[in-house]
């Protein structure tokens, strides 16, 4: 009962999972990746298995299509099921049961997949990944926030909207952005909303975070309060509105 786009950006490497639901939670259970790894989404009669075993065996190199046939071979309900993922090399395929409720189905392209059940009908994820395509150039979360746009007002789920989630990793395994609506009358615009709030500290934050080539991440506080306080400063100036329901941060 849900739409989902997974993508590699192909310059960096970054991998992203976008998707939208008439389903509490979704983000809890469809998105799976690892940076340098791969991306999964399950969904339909969900099989969380499907996003745990296959990152495990994207780890071992498998092939995405074989990664597919040893997943549904050993489930006597994955004709109910639905899945998409890439790999590290943009290596992609995806699987969409006999039994999945129409509308459903995927489309595979360069380094990206749509996928998707319950839906009104073909063009949602077909623009979905129009879309998608069209923004080439842009960065990825903002690439994937248009495209699944595109893919609601072209109708999404059929029964409507409830739930929404946007997942990026770069090169580790932790996530360099993770953002859901779990229950929201427009999961997508407070989806959209959520990630104007990221920009203003989180994700400079994430960007200190100790790696595995460099385990000690910036130490340096001043350095990232003082970049945070520059643009708080920018925005204030511009007359720009903070997207945060939280108190601003006051210039230096």
């Amino acid at each position: 009962m849900t739409w989902s786009i997974v993508a590699r950006d192909p310059e960096t490497g970054h991998l992203g999972i976008a998707v939208a639901s008439r389903f509490f939670a979704v983000g809890a259970i469809v998105p799976s990746m690892r940076g340098g790894i791969g991306a999964i989404a399950t969904q339909a009669f969900i099989s969380p298995l499907y996003g745990t075993d296959g990152l495990m065996l994207l780890a071992d190199g498998q092939s995405p299509e074989s990664i597919i046939a040893t997943l549904t071979d050993r489930d006597d309900g994955c004709q109910q099921r639905q899945m998409h993922l890439i790999d590290r090399q943009g290596r992609n395929a995806a699987f969409t049961g006999q039994k999945c409720i129409d509308w459903a189905g995927h489309i595979i392209d360069d380094n990206v997949s749509v996928a998707g059940n319950m839906l009104v009908g073909p063009n949602v994820i077909a623009e979905t990944l129009r879309v998608y395509k069209e923004t080439e150039g842009a960065p990825l979360p903002e690439r994937l926030l248009a495209a699944m746009d595109a893919g609601e007002a072209a109708g999404g789920d059929k029964r409507g909207r409830q739930s929404a989630a946007l997942k990026i990793c770069r090169d580790q395994d932790y996530p360099w952005l993770d953002i859901r609506t779990d229950d929201h009358p427009d999961p997508l615009g407070e989806l959209r909303r959520l990630y104007a709030v990221a920009q203003e500290r989180f994700l400079h934050v994430v960007e200190t975070m100790p790696t595995r080539a460099n385990p000690h991440g910036l130490t340096d506080r001043r350095l990232i309060d003082e970049k945070i306080a520059a643009l708080e400063a920018a925005r204030i100036a511009e007359g720009r509105p903070s997207p945060s329901f939280a108190t601003p941060l006051k210039p230096v």
